[in-house]
């Protein structure tokens, strides 16, 4: 068995160790238990090419990113939860393979087609449009991965579902009967074995890796707690073994930092827009660059400007506005090249 030290923690008393009452140091009041987090050692910088991949808090973080002018790509197959799925779409988008005839199906409702490996997103009314969509999709991420630089990993849960015929683990179930999948556990050794799988394949990328802190609340509060769990420990001991795997703490930021149900949407379950703005500027410290604040700082003035909607497009106030922002575009291209105008 082989043993971790582990940093001793801190003292919790306000008084300072040892005190018993009034003795010793003052420590300011703390009104909220703080994550600490080490930035990383090598960061990302704009023209690195990024790609976000996993359950939908990828798709919350890596949208900001592009949103920021980042180079970045979000969920090519759409939202995916458990490690098998996610690591065979990495898998895929190592290889570039296309999509066939074979792996399409009808779905649950029999009124569109899709794949095991895209999410709803992609459902399309007849195969050949489905095949025109998955392909065009996996040859731009295709293309993106051979150069991307980091791989941004949401984990959203250990469950998975597995189909009985072939005995392939699927992204979604899409509807179809449950008769026809098998519901299954992936414990943490097996997840650090897929993970290890995908490290090892692609030693050139940066991966960040986090567990979704979105509860699962299907499988049960205390299934979810045992899902979490599995991940957070197959995560740690592969960020152990691989130089190039790092720990992002989404998962304890909202549930300590933001331990608050005014943090949650009215589902109680998703983040609001304020946490999800938080957690991201807790991912830009420890993952941007600090060179790049003015860029991301300009960027942001053009997202929110790029956001307006005119009251009165004809007004000479409107015309006004319309010529600061084409100055603060020219702006931008010219002081900071690596910035993307993205679409959102």
């Amino acid at each position: 068995m082989v043993w971790r030290r582990l940093a001793s923690p801190p003292d919790p008393s306000p008084f300072g160790e040892g005190s018993g009452g009034g003795e010793g140091v003052i420590r300011p009041m703390l009104l909220q238990t703080q994550v600490n987090i080490k930035p990383l050692n090598q960061t990302i910088r704009y023209g690195d090419g990024l790609l976000f991949l996993g359950s939908c808090f990828a798709d919350e973080v890596g949208g900001i990113c592009r949103s920021m002018g980042f180079n970045a790509m979000v969920n090519p197959f759409g939202v995916l939860y458990n490690p098998f799925s996610i690591a065979g779409a990495i898998h895929r988008l190592g290889t570039g393979k296309p999509y066939t005839h074979e792996e399409v199906f009808r779905t649950g409702n029999d009124e569109f087609y899709c794949t095991f490996d895209h999410n709803t997103a992609f459902w399309r009314p007849s195969e050949a449009e489905l095949l025109e969509t998955v392909n065009r999709s996996l040859k731009e991420a295709h293309t993106h991965f051979l150069t991307a630089k980091w791989v941004m990993v949401s984990l959203g849960t250990s469950w998975m579902f597995r189909r009985t015929d072939t005995l392939e683990v699927v992204g979604n179930c899409h509807k179809l009967p449950s008769s026809r999948f098998d519901r299954l556990f992936c414990y943490a050794p097996q997840t650090v074995t897929v993970l290890s799988d995908i490290l090892k394949a692609n030693p050139d990328k940066h991966f960040i890796f986090t567990v979704s802190p979105l509860r699962h609340l299907k499988d049960g509060l205390h299934e979810n707690q045992l899902s979490k769990a599995a991940l957070l420990l197959a995560v740690d001991e592969v960020c152990q073994k691989f130089g190039n795997a790092h720990y992002f703490p989404a998962y304890e930021i909202l549930l300590d930092e933001l331990r608050d149900y005014r943090f949650y949407k009215e589902d109680m379950i998703h983040p609001t827009e304020q946490a999800v703005r938080y957690i991201w500027e807790r991912f830009a410290d420890f993952a941007i660059n600090p060179s790049e604040k003015l860029a991301m700082k300009a960027a942001a003035e053009l997202k929110q400007m790029l956001q307006h909607k005119p009251v009165f497009p004809e007004s000479e106030a409107y015309k006004k506005f319309e010529s600061q922002k084409e100055q603060k575009i020219n702006a931008l291209k010219r002081d900071f090249p690596e910035v993307m105008l993205n679409d959102n």
